[in-house]
């Protein structure tokens, strides 16, 4: 698991303060869930909602997968958790334990640094096939980014209700 948090750089390139920005949030997700047993991280806010620290564990997976691998490199991979496409199947963690859930999680991210580094700039672009549109790298990172922020705000959350935790 990704324990250790860099913050990002306060001056830099584009690419490396987005590079930055987006292992910043995924450390923090990390950090979130450090520490806690399969059980807590499999408990749900409330109801209505199912959400719970393992279901965003997975749910990051997808978000990294799909991104990067489907849209950016073109790769014909099934999501993680659904082979039928859909993505609200990883927040179903009621079985999930954290080995699988970090283990798919840092997978998709390696993969994800690995066609990040590759691609010769940020206007690299791929064709995500859900919206029919062309977009590009630089987006994807944006994307990543907030989408860490939003969840990693719900973690915050999640955490709190455990064991009374704040911050990270």
């Amino acid at each position: 698991m990704i324990t250790e948090r860099i913050g990002p750089p306060l001056t830099g390139d584009e690419r490396e303060t987005l590079r930055a920005f987006l292992d910043f949030h995924r450390a923090t997700l990390a950090l979130k869930c450090d520490g806690l047993s399969d059980e807590e991280l499999r408990r749900q806010s409330m109801p209505p909602s199912t959400l719970s620290l393992l279901g965003l564990v997975r749910h990051m997976a997808e978000v990294e997968r799909a991104w990067f691998r489907r849209v950016i490199d073109g790769e014909d991979v099934p999501l993680v958790w659904s082979r039928t496409g859909d993505f609200q199947q990883a927040y179903d963690a009621g079985s999930a334990t954290r080995a699988e859930a970090f283990d798919a999680w840092e997978r998709e991210v390696e993969h994800a640094r690995r066609i990040e580094r590759a691609a010769v700039s940020l206007d690299v672009t791929g064709h995500n096939v859900r919206s029919g549109e062309t977009v590009s790298l630089r987006l994807v990172m944006l994307h990543l980014i907030h989408e860490y922020a939003r969840h990693n705000g719900h973690a915050d959350l999640l955490r709190e209700g455990i064991d009374g935790t704040v911050g990270a």
